[in-house]
């Protein structure tokens, strides 16, 4: 089990309803997903000592945080838990192969962006619109809209290798933007017109295309009128069949908490009467704020964010009421051109999932307010352990991630006592120094943190180490030449490693004197430190491998001055590949086209350099 969950402490909040549960590694991914007709019975049931089964023992030793949802029945559960298997594909589920997830149309992100179909996880950057009822809803919806927009439905692959227009481009059902049969603006303007309708905004199609069609037919290119009028024609029937289909109950279901300053909204998405997934949110609520404020603010900010692509249902049921509700519905038909009715009183199968929105709601203030109550304590007893006269307010932490000594970076994370506080995370490049030095990777990464400190910057309690005393030694150096006109002094403290890496043997010093001192390996203090400590580990090695594959994945050519992707391409092209390019020599360089011998030299120079 991940240090940083604390077992005792979360089962003594967990409800005794039937529900179900989702247990997340440190990475965050989703790694199991069950359900129980008594969910604190069931979680129990993992922590007991002596776990018989071998699988639930290595399930649990990577467990860093576990999600509830509770539901009115078992049966909820089983089919709540089988929508969760489906959307997280969790790696400890025994999972049906040919069972599928519910599918989307996926607007990528090219230059020239396609259409797809797309299931499982949303990777790829690009518009996600759905989810569909199932996969031949989504391929229907594909060929109408190659009917409506000319824009490419094919793979990159096969868009890359084309030479001539395909023959979707003969059915006039592509533009061919391959081979540069239409111009960049009259692409983008099919591709803006495709994600409005599949957004939606059916209207602000057909006013767009209605308004193409008047001036063509003005100009006398009345070929190109007639498509417009063909496309309009066709959007219209579709409009027509969308306003028929519509009417299955959609809707939005949100169930509203708000205890000791933290607020949550658990939303339920119905669609076609099925519960197509739930999400709980937690805006940052300022101290004092009224119930009536909140609940507005966060209905406008949620459903008139237009770069969300979101669904829209026709009908919205809150649990709590506010003045502004019917200025909100005025305001979302205006800006999105969707009438929506906001309804707080409800009955029937409405009320049922109000009432499960609501519990989900305040079993999840409920769980936050009590790992709040738990950060408080760590940092009590740290603050007893370390003998402080005075409360740690902010800690920060250091760590080096580096591959041989290939793209170093350092990371430096901050915890305040409410946890985490990830807006003040940093990541530094290392650069300038012997690779694999980390004594000089902490170096630089400490004094570009303190460079230009003054009394009023954001001074840490206590500075974490993650290293021995090599490291330590130059922190402290740093920190007491910064440090020297400031009244205020962080801590410092190495977070050497045990043996064999095991957590609860870390050996803990102190910067001034290097004094070593340890902490009971079940003591909540020494838990706060190893958090601290791993969300450091965590966030240098994300930026390591980031840094580490943007490197990878460029060319060496890229970094030669004077030589752009024509450049590139014409060499590349003319002498068969990278290495090629680097065993030529530069009479072999001068005859490629656009490579002057100044700039023959040049490449060859930079090359072997």
């Amino acid at each position: 089990m991940s240090d940083g969950f604390n077992a005792a402490v979360f089962l003594k909040t967990v409800s005794t309803s039937p529900g179900v549960y989702r247990m997340y590694d440190a990475n965050g991914i989703v790694i199991y997903v069950g359900k129980a007709k008594d969910l604190k019975k069931r979680l129990s049931s993992y922590f007991r000592k002596n776990l018989p089964n071998v699988k639930t023992r290595v399930l649990v030793s990577h467990i860093a945080n576990i999600d509830v949802t509770v539901t009115h029945s078992e049966t909820d559960a089983l089919i709540l838990e089988n929508d969760y298997i489906k959307q997280y594909q969790p790696r400890y589920n025994v999972l049906l192969r040919d069972d599928k997830s519910y599918p989307y149309i996926f607007l990528s992100g090219h230059k020239h962006p396609r259409l797809a179909y797309h299931r499982g996880p949303q990777r790829e950057k690009g518009q996600y619109f759905g989810p569909y009822p199932n996969g031949g809803a989504v391929r229907e919806s594909l060929h109408l809209m190659q009917k409506l927009f000319p824009v490419r439905q094919c793979s990159d692959i096969y868009y890359k290798a084309r030479s001539r227009p395909c023959l979707q481009y003969q059915l006039a059902r592509c533009s061919a933007p391959c081979v540069d049969k239409v111009s960049q603006a009259d692409y983008d303007e099919q591709v803006r017109l495709a994600g409005l309708f599949l957004k939606g905004k059916d209207d602000q199609v057909i006013a767009a295309l209605v308004e193409k069609m008047e001036l063509a037919a003005q100009e006398m290119e009345y070929e190109l009128a007639a498509r417009f009028r063909d496309q309009i024609m066709a959007l219209r029937r579709v409009a027509e069949q969308q306003e028929v289909s519509n009417s299955k109950g959609d809707l939005d279901v949100i169930g509203v908490h708000y205890a000791s300053g933290i607020a949550c909204f658990h939303l339920l998405f119905i669609r076609d009467g099925k519960i197509f997934g739930s999400r709980s949110y937690y805006p940052k609520v300022p101290a004092d704020t009224e119930l009536a404020e909140l609940l507005h603010a966060f209905m406008v900010q949620f459903y008139l964010n237009s770069d969300a692509q979101r669904t829209l249902p026709k009908e919205i049921v809150i649990s709590e009421a506010f003045d502004e509700i019917g200025e909100l519905e005025t305001a979302i038909f205006q800006a999105l051109n969707k009438k929506v009715s906001i309804k707080t009183k409800v009955r029937s199968d409405r009320a049922s999932f109000l009432r499960l929105a609501i519990t989900n709601a305040t079993n999840a203030v409920n769980t936050r307010l009590s790992h709040k109550n738990t950060v408080e304590q760590r940092f009590n007893l740290l603050e007893e352990a370390l003998e402080l006269n005075t409360q740690i307010g902010r800690m920060e932490c250091f760590d080096i991630s580096h591959t041989m000594g290939e793209s170093t970076v350092a990371s430096c994370v901050v915890f305040n006592r409410e946890g985490p506080h990830k807006a003040d995370y940093r990541r530094y490049n290392i650069n300038g120094i012997t690779p694999g030095d980390d004594y000089a990777a902490m170096s630089q990464a400490i004094n570009r943190r303190f460079d230009k400190i003054d009394s009023s910057g954001k001074i840490p309690d206590i500075l974490f180490i993650d290293g021995g005393k090599g490291q330590l030694r130059i922190a402290q150096e740093i920190v007491d030449e910064k440090f020297a006109n400031i009244d205020k002094v962080p801590l410092l403290i190495g977070v050497a490693k045990g043996e064999g890496r095991k957590p609860g043997l870390e050996t803990l010093i102190f910067g001034e004197d290097e004094q070593t001192f340890d902490l009971d390996s079940d003591s909540p203090a020494l838990h706060l430190i190893q958090h601290i400590r791993d969300e450091s580990h965590r966030f240098a090695i994300t930026g390591h491998r980031n840094k580490r594959q943007k490197t990878r994945n460029t060319s060496t050519l890229e970094s030669i001055p004077g030589v752009g992707p024509k450049r590139r391409k014409a060499l590349l092209q003319y002498l068969g590949g990278l290495q090629e390019v680097k065993g030529a020599s530069v009479a072999q360089l001068i005859k490629v086209p656009g490579i002057s011998p100044d700039m023959a030299q040049q490449i060859y120079d930079s090359l072997r350099d």
